[in-house]
């Protein structure tokens, strides 16, 4: 694979020579991507035509698209006093128990996107909608009606320099690079390099029993809750899937700690057993700049 040399905000970062970045700078043709057998159906995103805003790197297309993407969830309950020390104010992590908040693990493979394919893995605390200052528990059912879930980023490594960029210098998430294997297809695998090359954490699950939707069937968002700028902010990302699976208490699954941060984070926050998973094999999104969010 070759690279060339693209400027991003005010630094200089390698992309996949004649990829979709190198051609098309975030605002391609659909056309033209509806012609690759592998992107699908462009549907769902020709419902939001992108249009030029400013954001913290300049003057971008959004939204962002992932025209074919897989993920796996794991969802841990956690001691309420670990996330405190995680969590800034004024957000609030759900509570599903007294004194027991939820942590997301979640695995993303993304084969084939606006900014070449890559693979990231995300550690967040599971918090409130910060604009219900009452009524939480109703406030988080009717999120979950509405299929919107809201998230505090705790950790996010990627294995891409331009993801990482945007992310660090775009969105101001806990971002780094480094070498991230994520496999959801006969089953679940993800291995995070840490330091020294040695494993920081690795996963590996059964597949739940996967079922095909009918595209715009179950579309759902996730709210990332940061701050930019000194200033906090929302960032959505749009979920189409197109398959999916899902299983409570599973029994399947193995998640080894070695050396590195994300092993380090999850043993701090007193993971254990997961309490749910969720699959998805086939998926679009579209990723958002963030928004300005009065707090």
């Amino acid at each position: 694979m070759e690279f060339t040399e693209i400027t991003l905000g005010d630094r200089t970062v390698p992309v996949v020579e004649n990829g979709y970045y190198d051609r098309y700078r975030m605002n391609p043709d659909l056309e033209e991507i509806q012609r690759d057998p592998a992107v699908g159906d462009l549907a769902f995103f020709r419902r939001m035509p992108k249009r030029m805003t400013d954001s913290a790197l300049g003057p971008m297309w959004t939204p962002n698209f992932y025209y074919r993407a897989s993920s796996a969830q794991l969802l841990f309950a956690v001691p309420l006093s670990r996330l405190r020390a995680h969590l800034p104010a004024p957000l609030e992590p759900v509570r599903i128990l007294p004194g027991v908040g939820l942590i997301a693990l979640a695995l993303y493979r993304y084969e084939i996107c606006d900014n070449d394919p890559y693979n990231e893995v995300g550690v967040a605390v599971v918090v409130h909608d910060p604009r219900r200052h009452r009524a939480r528990t109703l406030g988080f059912l009717d999120s979950l009606r509405r299929r919107v879930g809201y998230a505090h980023v705790l950790a996010l490594p990627v294995n891409t320099e331009i993801a990482r960029v945007r992310g660090v210098d775009g969105y101001n998430l806990p971002k780094w690079r480094t070498d991230i294997d994520v496999s959801i297809d006969g089953q679940v695998y993800a291995r995070v390099a840490g330091t020294e090359g040695r494993t920081d954490i690795e996963v590996g699950a059964k597949l739940p029993a996967i079922r095909k939707l009918p595209p715009g069937s179950r579309v759902s968002a996730t709210k990332l809750i940061h701050t930019l700028g000194g200033r906090w902010h929302e960032t959505t990302t749009q979920t189409n899937a197109l398959a999916i699976g899902a299983q409570f208490l599973p029994t399947h699954v193995r998640l080894l700690r070695g050396t590195g941060p994300l092993g380090d984070l999850l043993t701090e926050l007193g993971v254990d057993r997961p309490l749910r998973m969720e699959v998805t094999t086939e998926a679009q999104l579209a990723l958002h700049l963030p928004r300005p969010l009065a707090l």
